[in-house]
C-alpha cells in the first residue's frame, strides 16, 4: 500500500477512505451475482432509451419544436459520444481499481476527500431519482397515447400532473411504473438482472429492426443539406444529446455485485457505450435518410418517419418497443441511486438503518422502496419539464470529479495495480472535465438555484450528522 495514499487521510473533512478499507468485508455485503453480459445489458439499458426513440428526432427535426440540425445529428451523437468516452475511460479505471458500490461517490471519497465524496453522492441521490421520474412520465405519455388509439379513454384526472392539462390531478401511470421497477429491484440482483437483460434484448432487437427495415427506404437526397445549421449547430446538438450517452455511470454503482468486478466492470462500461453508439449512428442515418429532416416529428421521430414511408403498422410496433425499452433506463438509474445511498449509509455518513440488506436476497430493500416512492411522487405530481431540470448538473459534476480523481490518483499512487488503465493520461480525462464544464454553462438559472438549495441542505446534514458518525471519524 502506498504511503502517499494514506498520508493525511484521517484529517478533517478531506480525510480519504483508503483503498484497503474500501475492499474490507462488511456485515452488510451485497451478493456478487452479475456476469459481464448482465453488466453490459444494464449499461446499455441505461444509455439506450429516450435518446434513440425521441431525442434523435427532436434534434434533427426542422419542424416547430425541433432543433433543425438535420442529418448532422449524426455528428452531434459522435461528438457527445467521444466526450462521454473520455469520462467512461476514467470510470473504467476506477471500476477495476475500486470494485465497490457507490461509483463516483466512492471514487471521490477515496481520492479527493470525504466532503467531496459526500457532495457528489448527495447530488446523485437527487439526480438519479429525478431521472427515474422523468423517464416514467415519458413512458406514461406513450401508454396513454396507445390506449387512446385502441379506444380506451381513461379518466382525465389520472393522465398527468397538476398544471399539465385540464382536469389533470396525478400521473398515475408514471407512479405505478416507478413502484413496479422498485419492486423488481427488491426481488434480488440475480432475478432483477435477468429481467433487465431480457428487456434490453427486446429493445436492441427493435432498434435493429428500425435500422434494417429503414435502410431499405433511404433516399440519399434527404442528406442534402447535411448540416443546415452548420457545424456550430452540430455542436449545439451535441450539448443536447449528451444526456443520452451516459448510463454506464449508474451501472458502475453495481460493481460490488459483479462476480469479477476488476475484470468485468471496465469491459462492461466500454462495451455498453460502444454498442449504444453503433446503434445511435445507425438510427440517425436511417431517420434522416428516410424523410427530409424538415418533416420529422420532433416528438415521435422514428414512428413518424416510418409513417411517412407507408409503414404505419411497423411504426406502432416501434412505439411499443420504445415503451419497453425506455423502461430499462428506469431500472438502471433506480439501481444507481439505491447503491449510492447504501454506500453512503454503510460508510456512516447517513444512518446505518439505510444500509441494512434483505436477509436472504442481500439487496438494500429499505432504500430501494424509499427511492421508488420518492421518484413516484415526483413523477406523479411534477410536470416533466420541471422534473427534467433536476437531472443535469449533478451528473456533470460527478463526471468532473471522476475525471479529476483519476488523474490525481495516477500521479499520487502510480504503483497501484490497475486492471484497466485510462489511455492518454492526462489528456483524455481532461477532455471529460472540459466538456462537462462546458455543458454546465448551458443550464438554466432555475437549475442552479435548485442545485444550491439541495447542496446547502446536504452540507447541513453532513456537518450535523455525517462528519461525526463517519466510519473514518471513528478510525481517527
Amino acid at each position: 500500500m502506498s504511503s502517499s495514499l494514506n498520508e493525511g487521510r484521517r484529517t478533517g473533512i478531506l480525510r480519504r477512505k483508503p483503498i484497503h478499507d474500501i475492499e474490507s468485508p462488511s456485515d452488510e455485503k451485497l451478493t456478487a451475482s452479475l456476469g459481464l453480459w448482465q453488466l453490459t445489458a444494464i449499461g446499455v439499458g441505461g444509455i439506450i432509451g429516450a435518446g434513440i426513440f425521441s431525442l434523435a428526432g427532436a434534434v434533427a427535426s426542422g419542424a416547430p419544436g425541433g432543433k433543425g440540425v438535420g442529418p448532422a445529428v449524426l455528428f452531434s451523437f459522435l461528438i457527445a459520444g467521444i466526450a462521454s468516452a473520455a469520462a467512461a475511460f476514467s470510470y473504467a479505471e476506477f471500476a477495476g481499481l475500486i470494485p465497490r458500490a457507490g461509483s463516483a461517490y466512492t471514487y471521490g471519497y477515496a481520492v479527493l476527500g470525504e466532503v467531496v465524496g459526500w457532495c457528489i453522492g448527495w447530488d446523485l441521490l437527487l439526480e438519479y431519482i429525478a431521472i427515474v421520474a422523468v423517464v416514467a412520465i415519458g413512458i406514461s405519455g406513450y401508454l396513454g397515447y396507445l390506449l387512446d388509439a385502441f379506444g380506451l379513454h381513461l379518466p382525465t384526472w389520472m393522465l398527468g400532473a397538476p398544471g399539465t392539462g385540464d382536469g389533470h390531478r396525478v400521473d398515475l401511470f408514471a407512479m405505478i411504473l416507478c413502484l413496479f421497477v422498485a419492486w423488481i429491484l427488491t426481488l434480488g440482483m440475480k432475478n432483477a438482472a435477468r429481467f433487465e437483460t431480457i428487456v434490453v434484448g427486446i429493445k436492441v432487437l427493435v432498434v435493429l429492426l428500425v435500422i434494417v427495415v429503414g435502410a431499405a427506404h433511404i433516399n440519399t437526397g434527404n442528406y442534402t443539406p447535411f448540416a443546415p445549421k452548420g457545424w456550430t449547430g452540430a455542436m449545439a446538438g451535441a450539448a443536447t444529446v449528451f444526456f443520452a450517452v451516459f448510463g454506464y455511470d449508474a451501472m458502475s454503482t453495481a460493481a460490488e455485485e459483479s462476480k469479477d468486478a476488476q475484470r468485468h466492470m471496465p469491459k462492461a462500461i466500454m462495451y455498453s457505450l460502444l454498442i449504444s453508439m453503433v446503434l445511435y449512428v445507425g438510427v440517425c442515418l436511417v431517420l434522416t435518410g428516410m424523410v427530409s429532416y424538415k418533416d420529422i416529428d420532433p416528438d415521435a421521430g422514428i414512428s413518424s418517419a416510418f409513417k411517412v414511408a407507408g409503414l404505419s403498422g411497423l411504426g406502432s410496433i416501434i412505439a411499443v418497443g420504445a415503451i419497453v425499452g425506455i423502461l430499462t433506463v428506469m431500472f438502471t438509474f433506480l439501481l444507481g441511486v439505491t447503491r449510492v445511498w447504501y454506500a453512503m449509509a454503510r460508510d456512516g455518513l447517513l444512518p446505518q438503518w439505510f444500509a441494512k440488506t434483505h436477509p436472504t436476497r442481500r439487496v438494500p430493500t429499505r432504500v430501494t422502496w424509499i427511492a421508488g416512492v420518492g421518484s413516484a411522487l415526483i413523477a406523479g405530481f411534477m410536470p416533466i419539464a420541471e422534473a427534467a431540470e433536476l437531472t443535469n448538473i449533478g451528473i456533470l459534476l460527478a463526471f468532473v470529479v471522476v475525471c479529476v480523481a483519476v488523474i490525481v490518483l495516477r500521479y499520487r499512487s502510480p504503483e497501484l495495480e490497475r486492471p484497466f488503465r485510462c489511455p492518454g493520461m492526462p489528456f483524455v480525462p481532461a477532455i471529460g472535465v472540459i466538456f462537462s464544464l462546458w455543458l454546465i454553462t448551458f443550464l438554466e438559472p432555475l437549475t442552479w438555484l435548485r442545485f444550491v438549495v439541495w447542496f446547502a441542505l446536504g452540507l447541513a446534514i453532513y456537518f450535523l450528522y455525517g462528519y461525526k458518525h463517519s466510519r473514518m471519524n471513528k478510525m481517527s
